[in-house]
């Protein structure tokens, strides 16, 4: 409602003087109405989102009732495939709409309210031309608009965010949305300080670049802030950025300077309105931080023919995530500086104490993992940390129907149409069942695989070779993946927001009471702005930082203490006890003690030839169709187009994999829908 209402005089000139009337204060002076009406209601939003997240696990029986995701899962289906945006749903399209109607009514608003006063006769008075007095309205109105923009900025990069969380998004869904968003905010700024520059060159106050007021708007803290922006929008390009990524990614940490000279720019009262999306940022990037310090106990490895790496890391039993959940990693061996993303392809069921990831060796970093895991001379250890994981809960595929199976449930029948370039690629297949010791009966499990290799005509050498499986010795600083903030994340998290707004309120109404008020008097015209600015910024910056510090410090004694007493309560795990020198330097550097066991009987392979999805769809409408895409770009907006076009009447989901795959389900049996959907966010 603010943002709507925000360009119209009716806001400016009646309802936000009586907001000042009823909310200025001696505590918080006139940043108090700001505070209480751009930043409040999102962040109160996003602790009640906590909270209803937290309680959904106590809630949601999927065995008893239909999930709250099911009932709306046609808002996920897709509705654009082929564009600038790639797969687009239902409710991406309905979050993006809103979005633009907002920016042109923003637009239209300002320009009525600005323009409808321009006469001949004003612009006189200013002793300005009309159409000069209409280009200063015109760059006022840029950043007033870009300053909109900025709003959202923050909020698809955030990984832990609940607003996402609550409208069925993801940060790796909507990270898409931050770089069209980034774009729309360095267009608007930049025109922003053109048009001032152009006016100011005009009517020959160029001095005006080197102002700093102390009261009111700073132009100096602008152009430093539109330079880092610049810096940034240049180097995330994509002619840039695919070429030299690392330029892009450290660059991309201007993004500090930028927020620290807007607030300077505009003053801390007014910047409250990006506030709250950068302020949940703040928050998850501590977390992320504080999560990355600890070194992850690697179990094993298994190295493939076709240059992919499956990495089993240890996990607390409690921690739980699903295979479209994303883990990001780093080896300092490798890089100390490099985080890379992965998906996680473990299940709970079949890997309660440790979390997989598949690499494939397609770059620098990926390549030289590869030549470490697979050179003749045996590696005791990798140091290894991570981030995560992040995603929203669901139902793990393959792994989830072969725990089923086992259990001697009930499973859909399953064609997995499982598409490569070449046949070493098939050798991934091999990764659908976990390396555990325990032995899962696949024998139940009613799946077929149809494989297609498109680039060769008969299956190679290296296609015929076995996995190698490597265990690695961990060391006795190194931990189990868990959560950042324990089973109660999401609670903690809701605490972490509430916690360090209270102590950031607390801070600037001490400040201001005791400091700013005796000399400034509520007047705005005294103490400094840049002063003012800058303070209340570092008062945010301690609040989140002590709030998260205690709470991850807090749950990190506590997930202490309940890993002792589950080691010392359990028998000896692999995960716990010392690995078998027979396991850690085998010659052949198999596990032996584990048969090898694979899909090969459900297997049927076709060489050098592409799916016809369509034909084979409809020849197997018995079945619940899952289409693995390891392919050019075309392919996958092939399937896409073909799901979202020709089989309106099925259910239809897609899965991005950072391991290099896409993932379609298809359906027309709610069965399928209850194991694919089931807590799919």
């Amino acid at each position: 409602m603010i943002w709507i209402m925000m360009p119209t005089n009716v806001f400016w000139l009646h309802w936000l003087p009586d907001i000042h009337k009823k909310a200025d204060s001696t505590y918080f002076g006139q940043q108090g109405a700001y505070i209480l009406i751009y930043s409040f209601p999102i962040l109160l939003i996003a602790t009640l989102g906590c909270l209803c997240l937290h309680l959904e696990k106590y809630t949601d029986d999927s065995e008893n009732r239909t999930p709250r995701d099911q009932r709306f899962v046609s808002w996920r289906q897709p509705v654009l495939v082929r564009g600038p945006l790639g797969i687009v749903s239902w409710t991406e399209l309905s979050c993006l709409v809103m979005f633009v109607v907002l920016l042109v009514w923003s637009v239209s608003a300002y320009v009525h309210s600005m323009f409808k006063n321009i006469t001949r006769q004003s612009a006189s008075k200013m002793g300005e031309l009309v159409w000069e007095v209409k280009l200063d309205s015109v760059a006022l109105l840029l950043g007033l608009v870009g300053n909109i923009c900025l709003s959202f900025l923050f909020f698809p990069v955030t990984r832990g965010s609940p607003i996402l969380r609550l409208v069925g998004l993801t940060s790796e869904s909507t990270v898409k949305y931050h770089i069209w968003l980034g774009h729309t905010v360095l267009t608007l700024f930049t025109a922003h300080g053109l048009c001032y520059i152009i006016f100011w060159a005009d009517t020959h106050q160029m001095l005006e670049m080197l102002k700093w007021s102390k009261v009111g708007i700073s132009n100096v803290a602008g152009e430093v802030a539109l330079l880092s922006g610049l810096a940034m929008w240049i180097t995330s390009l994509s002619v840039v950025r695919r070429k030299l990524f690392e330029l892009f990614f450290y660059t991309h940490h201007l993004y500090i300077v930028f927020i620290l000279f807007f607030v300077l720019h505009v003053g801390f009262s007014y910047s409250c309105i990006m506030l709250p999306g950068f302020y949940l940022f703040l928050i998850d990037r501590l977390l992320r931080f504080l999560q990355s310090q600890q070194r992850i106990r690697l179990i094993s490895a298994r190295v493939l023919p076709c240059q992919a790496m499956e990495l089993n890391v240890s996990k607390d039993p409690r921690l739980t995530y699903n295979p479209s959940s994303i883990m990001f990693i780093n080896m300092k061996s490798i890089s100390k500086l490099q985080w890379h993303p992965f998906t996680i392809t473990s299940n709970n069921n079949t890997d309660p104490d440790q979390l997989s990831i598949v690499i494939k060796s397609e770059g620098s970093w990926s390549q030289k993992l590869y030549e470490k895991l697979s050179s003749p001379t045996p590696i005791d250890q990798l140091d290894i940390s991570v981030e995560g994981p992040y995603s929203p809960t669901s139902t793990s595929f393959l792994r989830e129907l072969v725990f089923l199976a086992s259990t001697k449930k009930k499973t859909p029948r399953i064609l997995l149409v499982a598409v490569f370039k070449k046949s070493p690629d098939l050798t991934m297949l091999d990764l659908l069942l976990p390396l555990s010791g325990t032995s899962h009966d696949i024998s139940q499990l009613q799946l077929q695989i149809q494989a297609y290799v498109t680039r060769d005509r008969s299956p190679s050498t290296d296609s015929q070779k076995l996995p190698q499986s490597i265990w690695l010795k961990p060391s006795v600083v190194d931990g189990p993946v868990s959560a950042v903030l324990g089973s109660n994340s999401w609670l903690w998290l809701g605490a972490i927001i509430a916690a360090s707004f209270i102590i950031f309120l607390l801070l600037i109404g001490l400040l201001n009471q005791y400091y700013i008020y005796p000399v400034d008097q509520n007047t705005n015209v005294i103490y400094p702005y840049a002063a003012r600015s800058m303070i209340s910024t570092v008062f945010l910056c301690v609040s989140v930082v002590i709030a998260a510090t205690l709470a991850f410090i807090w749950n990190k004694k506590q997930n202490m203490r309940d890993t002792r007493q589950i080691q010392n309560s359990d028998s000896p795990t692999p995960m716990s006890r010392p690995v078998p020198e027979s396991w850690r330097y085998n010659v052949e550097r198999e596990l032996e003690s584990i048969p090898h066991r694979s899909f090969k009987q459900v297997t049927t392979v076709h060489y050098g030839t592409r799916p016809n999805l369509q034909k084979i769809l409809s020849d197997n409408n018995e079945y619940n169709v899952g289409v693995l895409v390891s392919g050019p770009k075309k392919m996958r907006e092939d399937v896409a187009e073909i799901c979202s076009s020709d089989l309106k009447n099925l259910h239809y989901r897609s899965f991005s994999f950072n391991c290099g795959f896409w993932l379609y389900l298809i359906s027309s049996k709610k069965s399928f829908g209850k194991i694919a959907f089931v807590h799919e966010n």
